[in-house]
């Protein structure tokens, strides 16, 4: 039985983020050993940008920041879930509260948005 995740296997693993209220899944990302460390030192969620190739410590420009409520490891070790208090109340780069928010439905592939904008990504990240 391993002691945490693994990141011996991948330098990066999956992260799930779930609403520790609702349920609701906000977003997925990656985290490597040392945003790991960082989020069990401060309580607050850091990931890993894949683009940016660097820490991305969750809200350091929008203020939607993830308070970390809880942290469970799946059975192989190589993926993490994080129960999180959402504050600002948006997970998502485009505004929304979760990343998921467009619907395809299976029979007619049509896609929908679902939820409505917490915030102007233009009017926050101003570039």
């Amino acid at each position: 039985m391993a002691d945490g995740p693994d990141f011996t296997k991948h330098e990066l693993i999956p992260v799930i983020a779930q609403d520790a209220e609702t349920g609701d899944v906000l977003m997925l990302a990656y985290m490597n050993a040392t945003a790991y460390e960082e989020t069990l030192a401060t309580g607050r969620v850091c990931y890993y940008s894949r683009s940016r190739q660097k820490l991305w410590r969750k809200g350091e420009e929008s203020g939607n920041v993830q308070e970390l409520q809880e942290l469970f490891y799946d059975c192989d070790a190589d993926t993490l879930l994080v129960k999180v208090n959402q504050l600002g109340g948006a997970a998502c780069h485009e505004g929304y509260r979760s990343c998921f928010f467009r619907k395809i439905d299976p029979q007619t592939r049509t896609i929908s948005t679902v939820g409505e904008r917490v915030f102007d990504p233009k009017a926050v990240y101003k570039k």
